[in-house]
């Protein structure tokens, strides 16, 4: 068996392809071994190879840009020995999850790369958070890959009447994005799951507390992450999971278990937050004008949905919240966003101090 047919055989598992394997081809030709990275930590790096799995070291690719440095699904060029051995590239990603990062100076962080399918984990344990829903969505759509949502421990809404309205909630929050019910102490709605996520490679995001360990020692059949107890107060847990896994499922595909996320700050995602509200995009296209902000403006489409009760008050006032973040968080590093910024600041200011003269009989 050649080199390329045995690396073909024992990582076509962890997702490798043809195409893959081209992007790899200037590589092999310097003698350096393909491999999947299926866990990081500080510095250093466990790669799946076909001759099992490797240490390796990644202060070769540890660039200051932190959009480029290695991340838990990226495909690696490896050096074949050494000690240490070394990560000496890694290929185009075709997919990345990216957030900003907790930090004041609006800094990306990825979480995932080369992601088909991005599972949104919610906990029916406590109260729906649609508008953190949302705020997944978007950077999932973002990223490129295909979001799931998954609304996990649902034997505690026995009552299928409430179990309904709670899936129709989400299923408003996530137009093209499909929504499932799961039990996994009872193993209910695991086989939909399983065939959604069964090809390609899945990322599994969500709060701590959201079962998203339990869901995937359900998916990949046994106990490989540890499960810690929710509070009952709130649902919140402790980071059970630590660092990012990539794992092989038995039925096909690959899953990437992460911490829980507390800060989900958008990191350049006008694009998908756009997909995440696809019904007022598409209202927004019947607007008189193209630059409608949908406030005050004739001609309004969007707030005529709203009047209607076609369009929910709160997806509205969500949608702006996220344009206004993501606005907020380019503008920090685009000077023509800072710009319009203060453009558009001034100008509302001006109408304001105007209507407020207006109010006091100063101008008619």
């Amino acid at each position: 068996m050649t080199s390329t047919s045995a690396a073909f055989s024992a990582l076509a598992p962890y997702g490798w392809d043809a195409d893959w394997a081209d992007a790899f081809t200037p590589y092999a030709s310097e003698g350096l071994l393909p491999g999947r990275v299926i866990r990081v930590d500080r510095g250093q790096c466990d790669v799946v190879t076909s001759g099992g799995v490797v240490r390796a070291d990644t202060a070769f690719v540890t660039p200051h840009d932190p959009m480029r440095v290695v991340c838990t699904g990226d495909w690696v060029a490896l050096e074949p020995g050494g000690n240490p051995r070394y990560v000496r590239a890694y290929l185009p990603r075709r997919t990345a999850f990216v957030r900003s990062t907790s930090s004041k100076r609006s800094e990306a962080q990825i979480l995932a790369a080369n992601v088909d399918h991005a599972v949104v984990a919610v906990s029916l344990a406590v109260e729906l958070d649609l508008g953190r829903v949302e705020r997944f969505l978007a950077l999932a759509w973002e990223s490129g890959a295909q979001p799931v949502v998954v609304l996990t421990k649902a034997d505690l809404v026995p009552d299928p009447v409430t179990l309904a309205h709670l899936v129709q909630d989400v299923e408003t929050a996530a137009p093209g994005a499909p929504v499932v019910t799961v039990s996994a102490l009872h193993g209910d709605g695991l086989d939909v799951l399983g065939a959604l996520v069964g090809s390609g490679t899945t990322v599994l995001l969500g709060q701590s507390g959201a079962g998203k360990s339990t869901l995937a020692n359900a998916l990949v059949g046994e106990d490989v992450m540890d499960v810690q107890a929710a509070r009952d107060v709130d649902g919140k847990g402790r980071h059970t999971t630590t660092t990012r896994n990539l794992l092989a499922l038995p039925g096909g595909g690959v899953l990437i278990d992460t911490p829980g996320l507390r800060g989900v700050g958008l990191f350049d995602a006008e694009g998908g937050v756009g997909q995440t509200f696809a019904e007022i995009q598409e209202l927004a296209g019947r607007c008189r004008f193209h630059d409608c902000a949908h406030e005050t403006e004739p001609g309004c489409a969007v707030r005529s949905a709203v009047d209607s009760g076609e369009l929910p008050v709160r997806r509205l006032e969500s949608y702006r919240k996220l344009m206004r973040e993501n606005q907020w968080i380019v503008a920090k590093t685009d000077a023509r966003v800072r710009a319009e910024l203060r453009r558009n600041w001034k100008q509302k200011g001006a109408e304001g101090r105007v209507a407020m003269e207006i109010k006091r009989g100063r101008r008619s």
